[in-house]
């Protein structure tokens, strides 16, 4: 291994999202904002589901989980952004970037398998539905969820482990947070093939093993759905599914641009507005999506709001 260079770093600085102070101010005042609609959002669908009995099902458990993944998500990453901004302090000690970085793809893997779970789930609930239930109990959600959880666990820690272990040739991070791959580019050693190499089995267990489930899920759930004998029948199925389907196509659609973009059109700039749009967009959505496209969700809604004017 050559450490030609390298430096004991005890912490890291992060430029942030642009260099011009002022553009900075702007845009974390304006994901500011969007920080508090998610927490809001992502919260009301939680406390929605947890006190309406009407909602207690596995589709909507799940939901429950990934409302949770949400918030903890985008708080990991923009938390440390308002901090530098206030404090003007944009430096932050290595344990603490390798903590950031590891919670943070912790649980967009842990988002990536919940929302794979969910398309079996809704691929149960469409082609066996007489046994959907028997099925589909409680016990078996919280199990596919330890699942997940303890898959996203196991395939990000050795990288993580490998990459804090490492020399560095400079503490300068030119992102605004703790980004995997640009921790990568102060590495001092010319060889890092077996990072790459466990990076890669993570990718397969986390993001393309399950796009592969969630689309074969799919095909089973469309060809059902065209076999059904009334078009009102076939609307009221397919309804059902399209909340799930809008946001497995944001979440896998971002993670896929990043990991397939051509390196010799890489950018650091348009690898941050990609980060930044899939940290942001996918928690911001999650609760309108599934509440403004989800008729069951509406009524509950409605029926909520009424019950307190009438109170």
């Amino acid at each position: 291994m050559d450490r030609i260079n390298a430096t004991k770093v005890e912490e890291f600085v992060l430029r942030g999202l642009t260099g011009d102070h002022l553009a900075h101010s702007i845009m974390s005042a304006a994901l500011l904002m969007l920080y508090l609609v998610t927490l809001a959002g992502n919260t009301f669908i939680i406390v929605l589901i947890c006190i309406d009995s009407r909602l207690h099902y596995p589709m909507y458990f799940f939901l429950v989980c990934l409302s949770f993944i949400e918030i903890f998500a985008i708080s990991t990453v923009l938390c440390k952004l308002f901090a530098i901004l206030i404090s003007a302090q944009n430096t932050i000690s290595k344990s603490n970037c390798m903590i950031q970085s590891y919670i943070y793809f912790f649980l967009s893997s842990s988002d990536f398998l919940i929302l794979s779970v969910m398309s079996m789930d809704r691929y149960m609930a469409v082609c066996y539905p007489l046994r959907y239930s028997s099925i589909m109990t409680i016990r078996l959600c919280v199990k596919l969820v330890i699942c997940c959880f303890s898959v996203a666990f196991i395939c990000l820690l050795p990288p993580t482990i490998m990459i804090a272990q490492l020399p560095f040739c400079g503490n300068v991070l030119d992102h605004f947070f703790c980004d995997t791959a640009a921790l990568l580019k102060l590495i001092c050693v010319s060889d890092i093939s077996l990072i790459l190499l466990f990076s890669l089995v993570a990718s397969v267990f986390i993001l393309i093993v399950p796009l592969i489930i969630t689309c074969i899920s799919y095909i089973f759930i469309v060809s059902t759905v065209i076999r059904l004998p009334t078009d009102t029948g076939r609307q009221k199925t397919f309804s059902t599914c399209v909340s799930h389907f809008t946001m497995v196509t944001i979440v896998f659609g971002s993670a896929i641009f990043i990991e397939i973009r051509p390196s010799s059109h890489y950018s650091i700039e348009v690898d941050k507005a990609v980060n930044l749009i899939s940290t942001v967009l996918g928690p911001l959505l999650n609760p309108f999506v599934y509440t403004l496209r989800n008729q069951k969700v509406k009524d509950c809604i409605k029926d909520t709001i009424r019950r307190k004017v009438f109170l």
